[in-house]
């Protein structure tokens, strides 16, 4: 098997494969963080608007928590296959790029709401009152005192869901989308061995997620080390 692959790579990295493998690189990398990055902001409003001091009444909730527990345990293949077939349906024509970042972005969604909402309630509500009650505005409540202490709580595990969501848009390949797998998958109907395309996909994808999780590690340094610690619980007031 080795001696195969040895004497296919020469054939195998060629610049025009090598083209098409940096191609669909970067189409998995615009997939994920285009939608990575749509899906956060939906998924920051979502949770905002689940937030007493910002957000709806009570009953108007149900809309938000509906889409985000929905979205949160659809298996991403039947979201995109849905999002794809309803584009169609709909005549939309739209391009299959633009189908993968919806169905990322709708995702992320959902994952990031549910996110936001854990990390802003990580800060006692006590200091929600008392920044109230000094008349300042609530979104000026939320950006100046909410969520420097949140990030701690928010970032970690919001890294850990843009990785996943690179991985899963290998699964886009099932609309014809040209991504790392989709070029692997043609590479190999090309008449070359599994083992070597595949392999090649597999180093892409590490080093790709390797160059994330390390931004992302810089970027929780640099964030939480100007975020102010959380001060601590007042002390119960003897009785009288």
């Amino acid at each position: 098997m080795l001696d195969i692959i040895l004497a296919e790579a020469p054939r195998f990295f060629t610049w025009w494969n090598l083209l098409f493998l940096g191609q669909a690189m970067l189409n998995t990398l615009l997939a994920s963080l285009l939608g990575c990055g749509l899906g956060y902001a939906a998924g920051f409003l979502l949770a905002c608007l689940r937030l007493p001091p910002l957000g709806l009444p009570a009953p108007l909730r149900l809309p938000v928590i509906l889409w985000v527990e929905g979205f949160r345990r659809i298996p991403f293949l039947v979201l995109l296959l849905l999002v794809f077939f309803l584009s169609q349906f709909a005549r939309l024509e739209a391009p299959l790029w633009a189908v993968a970042v919806a169905a990322v972005a709708l995702r992320m969604s959902a994952l990031a709401a549910e996110n936001v909402r854990a990390g802003l309630e990580s800060v006692r509500p006590q200091q929600w009152e008392a920044a109230l009650t000094m008349n300042l505005p609530p979104v000026t409540v939320l950006r100046r005192v909410v969520l420097p202490q949140a990030w701690r709580v928010i970032l970690p595990p919001s890294i850990v869901h843009v990785l996943s969501m690179v991985k899963e848009t290998s699964l886009v390949s099932q609309i014809g989308f040209i991504e790392i797998t989709f070029a692997a998958k043609m590479l190999t109907q090309r008449g070359f061995s599994a083992l070597l395309t595949y392999g090649t996909a597999l180093v892409l994808y590490f080093c790709l997620s390797w160059a994330l999780a390390s931004l992302g590690r810089w970027a929780e340094r640099r964030l939480t080390s100007r975020s102010p610690a959380s001060p601590p619980a007042a002390s119960p007031l003897p009785a009288p």
